[in-house]
């Protein structure tokens, strides 16, 4: 026989999974890049979103008339 097989479908497997592998790896860098501008280890532009109310809502009854 020859000695030129056509490609492996796992070494088409593996390539993939090797360009899957850098791009994830360039999402990481880029992401890491955009948040080293903030300051501190969580530094997101959205601060306070969701949580407690600044002071709690206090609910009172009309009177009379």
């Amino acid at each position: 026989m020859s000695d030129v097989t056509p490609e492996e479908p796992e070494s088409s497997d593996d390539e993939l999974k090797r360009k899957f592998r850098e791009a994830l790896e360039r999402k990481k860098l880029a992401q890491a890049d955009a948040n080293a501008g903030g300051k501190g280890k969580n530094a997101s532009k959205i601060h306070g979103a969701h949580g407690p109310a600044a002071a709690k809502r206090s609910f009172r009854r009309k009177s009379g008339g």
